[in-house]
């Protein structure tokens, strides 16, 4: 069960690992000895959105449930198993599913020996290969929770009627209330699958097609307003299912 919190915990900040000393460390994991770990890609989701469009969701809800629950928050993973395109990608860089798990296996041993208990790993990438990475990590008793956030029911709020996909109305939602600066929707280009389509993509039988600019979906839909409907529900799902936090009374 979450710990219960000073009534200023919310306004302290996040607890950046990397900005921290050994001491507070040990105090930290002393109050509360879980980690959450945000895992990005740097991967095209369309001419519209920056290459670290998933990076940049996970470390906001890394850093709010950090600061609101008073957890620890390691520094990003940068990189992740990028889905497969037709065309190249000019700033693309994939790691391999065996490269990622490792990576994680030899981070997660290093913490675990030091104290941490419980493991949660953000992403917003639902690629197989990139899930099966994090699925798969082992420890030697620490509990591990995989966190896909946009796993999370929010296909009411999208006007698309197809849910998320790769730079399409909800990613661009989400970086146009987070990043708004660094959305560029005069570039946005929809480019809409039949329902075959859209389940051959999701079940990584289907490639980011060649015709496309590389998102794929309507992200011309996108606005502000939805982002924030959807981070904020994904923001207290995420927050009640994982990490045992009441939600809000409506």
């Amino acid at each position: 069960m979450a710990k219960s919190l000073p009534p200023d915990s919310a306004s302290r900040g996040p607890c950046r690992l990397k900005e921290m000393a050994p001491s507070q460390v040990v105090a930290a994991l002393r109050d509360d000895p879980r980690l959450i770990i945000p895992v990005g890609t740097c991967e095209q989701h369309g001419p519209h959105l920056p290459l670290g469009c998933d990076t940049i969701i996970v470390e906001r809800l890394a850093d709010d449930f950090s600061a609101e629950l008073g957890i620890l928050r390691a520094p990003t993973i940068e990189y992740g198993v990028n889905a497969q395109t037709e065309l190249p990608a000019l700033g693309n860089a994939s790691l391999r599913r065996k490269s990622l798990h490792r990576a994680l296996n030899d981070l997660i041993d290093s913490w675990e020996a030091q104290g941490v208990q419980e493991f949660i790993l953000l992403t917003a990438h639902g690629h197989e290969h990139h899930q099966e990475a994090l699925a798969t990590v082992f420890t030697k008793g620490a509990r591990v929770r995989v966190v896909d956030v946009f796993d999370v029911g929010i296909e009411d709020l999208l006007s698309s009627g197809f849910g998320p996909l790769n730079g399409d109305e909800a990613d661009t939602s989400v970086l146009l209330h987070l990043a708004p600066q660094l959305v560029r929707m005069d570039l946005a280009q929809d480019y809409v699958l039949a329902a075959d389509g859209v389940r051959r993509y999701r079940r990584q039988r289907l490639r980011v097609p060649g015709a496309s600019k590389g998102s794929v979906g309507r992200p011309s839909l996108a606005s502000a307003d939805k982002g924030k409907a959807i981070y904020g529900r994904i923001r207290e799902r995420v927050r009640h299912r994982i990490f045992l936090t009441p939600e809000p009374e409506t």
